[in-house]
């Protein structure tokens, strides 16, 4: 991977199109989440990519609706224990046989009943076996009612009438047995689904490290490394959210909302309709919402990605930028589309923030339907007040899986755009799959053929950009590629690495075409120092024999000698085992000679030396060239230069001038031919001068 990130930017300069990013990015009109998304389609990959963890999942989202059952159970039992402790403050009786008592003592002429009669009504005018006292809008029954007393033999029975602990207490327990296998429930599904959710994480992030290694270089020189990390860690993080939250969520939710309708109704209808009625007012406008909001949360991952992107780039460039006094724009260039960020991340969370007082509001009119309708219901006998307690609850749980839904549809929306862009990235166009190539090349002796290579550009296969090029490299022989920017120079390079294929003709190794040879065999025979520095965080001992074994300490020690860096290494605070990070004082030229050792240690049979001396001074460069001539010593190496007087002593010089080779061989035929390379190497030497 770090070679083929170094030679996007050595392609570029070959003529490759300029990888997509600050300067080169075509407009961004295009981020803001105006093109139509498939959600349902981002999602079925996602289903389908968990495909071999389906059983589990399933288990564990079976686990949270038998949760969310033994929580809607509850509320019925809640209702009992209502009604054992209410009949006990009260006496333990109901109203209908106090009105029952009543009406016997009528009938037994025990009660006056003309006391209560309205005037100029006889006894013969009514029927007392007609009179309702459980009636309470008649004048007659609530006139009765305020003002008799219950008969001694009904306060005899009813005497030891209290609170009935034994049904409270096996109600208690049979309540602390549901809530308790409510709560094992929700924590072997909430386990599981987080267990799932991490494995998930693990396998995206590891599917895109590999997919980033098999997509060709024409990938990375359209698109931006930060828009890919961004995919890696953001869109990653998000999708792992919402299958750990959203998932089981949605699921508990569906099966509490239902479950909740099913024993409302089968508690009392009345109560049930109102209840329902109230909730379906908030439903109606969480649907509204959802379906207004999911564009704005595909814009909040496109403009992010973006983002991440243009920051990745300004950062590495900052030396550049400052040059150019170029900060205004940047920090103009930064503005707007940090403000496109900020502009999709207000909208999208404005509308799904709606959802959370939205229900909250719906849940207490709710509370306030239950309370009146529910009054009404008790002054006609039809309920207990137990009822009106459970129904409270049931208020709650009816409402809560709505509120519910609507945060964990929030982050479906997010992982559905979040998947999305995964999912383009693993389906991008890969390289050529080589499992069937079974040619391998060893104990290589450096013989390279390139015989009539021709060479486009993927993206722009009408520019050719090499023409007809022959040329045969004899083993251990140093190959200087000389020519003016553009001439084909570094596209040679990485036709010769395989990062790109002849659009015709064929290049050779040992007589064996490439293209018949797995990458990973062609890039193992050749060392390649280049101009852009590569060296990561760790110490310098881990830089100089990155990849490489069975290196001793002597033979590291010998090649930093002989490209004379061995003092400098030693003279900091940790000799080889010094941290090197962005925070470590070391110049450009002591990176490029790390990496002029960091290829002598690899001791490759082939080498590519693309401007290798670039970033060194003057007698840096005469120390440099020793070494090099010593790392090129019975080794075929490729030499690119534009400081002509690093590569006299090169057995074979291919000038290059757009896409052909028009002059080759030594340094003094060349010079005695007096035609193009003498023309760049007299121009070099007057510009010395």
């Amino acid at each position: 991977m770090p070679e083929m990130n170094q030679n996007s930017r050595s392609s570029a300069r070959a003529g490759a199109p300029m990888r997509r990013g600050s300067m080169g990015r075509g407009p961004m009109g295009g981020m803001g989440g105006g093109k139509a998304k498939d959600t349902r389609g981002a999602l079925a990959k996602l289903i389908s990519y968990c495909r071999n963890q389906a059983g589990i999942i399933l288990f564990a989202l079976l686990l949270a609706a038998i949760g969310a059952v033994f929580t809607i159970i509850g509320p019925n039992q809640i209702s009992r224990l209502t009604d054992y402790i209410y009949d006990g403050l009260t006496g333990g009786v109901s109203s209908e046989e106090m009105a029952e008592d009543i009406q016997n003592q009528i009938m037994n002429g025990e009660i006056n009943i003309m006391e209560y009669l309205p005037e100029g009504t006889s006894l013969e005018d009514i029927d007392l076996s007609e009179i309702d006292l459980t009636d309470t809008d008649d004048e007659l029954s609530q006139a009765i009612l305020d003002n008799v007393t219950l008969s001694e033999e009904y306060q005899e029975a009813h005497a030891d009438e209290g609170i009935d602990m034994d049904g409270i207490r096996g109600v208690a327990m049979l309540l602390v047995g549901i809530y308790l296998a409510s709560a094992i429930c929700n924590f072997v599904q909430h386990f599981i689904m987080q267990t799932v959710t991490q494995r998930t994480a693990k396998r995206l992030r590891g599917d895109i490290s590999s997919k980033i290694n098999r997509l060709p270089l024409k990938y990375y020189s359209g698109n931006a490394a930060g828009d890919v990390l961004s995919r890696m860690t953001n869109d990653v993080d998000m999708i792992g959210q919402a299958m750990s939250n959203s998932l089981s969520n949605l699921v508990t939710a569906a099966a509490q909302f239902v479950g909740c309708l099913i024993m409302m109704y089968y508690t009392d209808w009345v109560m049930a309709t109102t209840t329902v009625l109230a909730t379906l007012i908030g439903l109606i406008l969480m649907v509204v919402i959802m379906s207004r909001s999911q564009k704005y949360f595909t814009a909040r991952q496109e403009s992010l990605g973006e983002l991440n992107g243009y920051i990745e780039e300004m950062y590495n460039g900052h030396d550049v930028i400052r040059i150019l006094n170029a900060e205004d724009e940047v920090v103009d260039k930064f503005s707007s589309m940090n403000q496109a960020v900020k502009n999709a991340n207000f909208r999208s969370q404005f509308l799904s923030g709606l959802m959370q007082p939205l229900m909250t509001f719906i849940g207490n009119l709710g509370y306030v339907a239950v309370c009146v309708v529910g009054a009404w219901q008790i002054i006609n006998g039809s309920i207990t007040f137990g009822v009106i307690t459970a129904f409270l609850i049931y208020t709650r749980l009816f409402e809560s899986p709505l509120r519910q839904i609507s945060q964990a549809m929030t982050q479906v929306q997010s992982c559905a755009a979040a998947s999305e862009r995964v999912f383009e990235f693993l389906a991008e166009e890969e390289m050529e799959d080589e499992s069937e190539k079974k040619d391998r090349i060893e104990n290589v002796r450096g013989e390279v053929e390139f015989e009539h290579v021709r060479f486009a550009y993927p993206n722009a296969p009408d520019k050719e950009i090499i023409h007809d090029f022959s040329v045969k490299v004899k083993p251990g022989q140093k190959v200087a590629i000389v020519g003016p920017t553009g001439a084909g120079k570094t596209t040679m390079v990485n036709l010769l690495m395989r990062f790109f294929e002849p659009t015709g003709g064929m290049i050779l190794i040992d007589g064996v075409p490439t293209e018949n040879i797995p990458r990973s065999n062609v890039h193992s025979q050749f060392g390649m120092v280049l101009q852009d520095t590569w060296l990561f965080e760790g110490t310098v001992r881990e830089n100089l024999l990155y990849n490489t074994k069975g290196v001793t300490e002597e033979q590291m020690m010998q090649a930093c000698k002989a490209c004379g860096i061995h003092n400098f290494i030693m003279a900091m605070p940790k000799g080889y085992d010094s941290l090197l990070s962005d925070h470590t004082a070391i110049s450009a030229g002591q990176k490029q000679l790390m990496t002029i050792a960091r290829a002598m240690i690899q001791n490759s049979p082939m080498l590519i030396l693309d401007e290798a001396t670039s970033s060194v001074d003057t007698k840096t460069e005469m120390l440099t060239q020793q070494a090099m001539d010593k790392l090129t010593n019975k080794r075929t190496s490729f030499v690119i230069a534009h400081r002509l007087s690093t590569i006299k002593n090169s057995d074979i010089i291919l000038v290059m001038r757009d896409g052909d080779i028009v002059e080759q061989g030594s340094h003094e035929d060349l010079l005695q031919q007096n035609g193009f390379y003498a023309e760049l190497y007299n121009s070099q030497f007057e510009e010395a001068v």
